[in-house]
């Protein structure tokens, strides 16, 4: 069975940072893809990070290029995100998928940003 644990939300200040991880168990036939999501109150889902397995290529949001990094620990079989420079508008709930035979995704961490 399946299951992915987020871990390293927390509350920090503008300009601060944080590194979340990811902790996958269980085998996910033909996985092809890890990312991260993130949803605000009152908005919608979106995608902040995405790292394709079969070269590890990565894709960011606009809103996450240059402050954000997402990676991959193979040995661990996790993934992390790198948050830099964060500001209150990253405040969101933060979930890890993984998308193989089907789209597995964990449980959230919340992540706020506030003075």
């Amino acid at each position: 069975q399946v299951q992915l644990v987020e871990s390293g939300g927390g509350e920090v200040q503008p300009g601060g940072s944080l590194r979340l991880s990811c902790s996958a168990s269980g085998f996910i036939p033909n996985l092809y893809a890890m990312s991260w999501y993130r949803q605000a109150p009152g908005k919608e889902r979106e995608l902040v990070a995405r790292l394709l397995t079969r070269d590890g290529s990565t894709q960011y949001a606009d809103s996450a290029k240059d402050r954000f990094a997402i990676t991959r620990d193979y040995t661990k079989n996790t993934l992390y995100l790198q948050m830099n420079i964060l500001k209150p508008e990253d405040t969101a709930v933060y979930y890890c998928k993984s998308v193989g035979d089907r789209a597995y995704w964990g449980q959230g961490t919340q992540v706020t940003v506030s003075s």
